[in-house]
């Protein structure tokens, strides 16, 4: 059994404060406990909002963000409140999606990520952005390639708008 030490941790097992402006330096890795495996590490977090930047108004998404795993992963309490720290920000949702992809590919340089955002329709038309990366000179350079081009062949049904 792998044990942690929580102590070097801002916000796992503290009383939460939450943050609504962005803020990266929210984000945590913790040792990978299995780094000789490739294995998928998958979150959703249905309940993402993020601020139009010319209206203000309020976007709403659900964000699933996968990847694959080299040295560390994300504390999910961490990602947690790094995600719900954009309530505030002003961004348009493409420009969401890859600061999120950004900010977890500078810390934790997995072996793959992928980010996607399926935001609710506003005036008729919703948006849905992915981005994904794979290590440069791996074998996941190339599925990131792949997936990229592939990603959307069978889109899914809508019923969650």
């Amino acid at each position: 059994m792998t044990t942690y030490n929580a102590q070097n941790l801002k916000h796992l097992g503290k009383i939460t404060e939450y943050t609504f402006d962005y803020n990266p330096k929210l984000l945590e890795s913790i040792p990978n406990p299995h780094p000789q495996n490739n294995y998928f590490i998958k979150f959703n977090c249905p309940e993402f909002t993020t601020l139009c930047p010319i209206t203000g108004q309020p976007d709403f998404a659900t964000i699933y963000i996968s990847y694959i795993p080299d040295s560390h992963i994300v504390e999910s309490k961490s990602l947690k409140l790094y995600l719900f720290s954009f309530r505030n920000h002003g961004g348009f949702h493409e420009d969401c999606i890859n600061i999120i992809a950004s900010d977890l590919i500078a810390l934790l340089s997995p072996r793959y990520l992928e980010v996607w955002g399926k935001f609710t329709p506003r005036g008729g038309l919703s948006i849905d952005p992915y981005v994904n990366y794979g290590k440069s000179g791996s074998q996941f350079e190339e599925m990131a390639k792949q997936r990229l081009w592939q990603h959307d062949l069978y889109p899914e049904t809508i019923t969650n708008r």
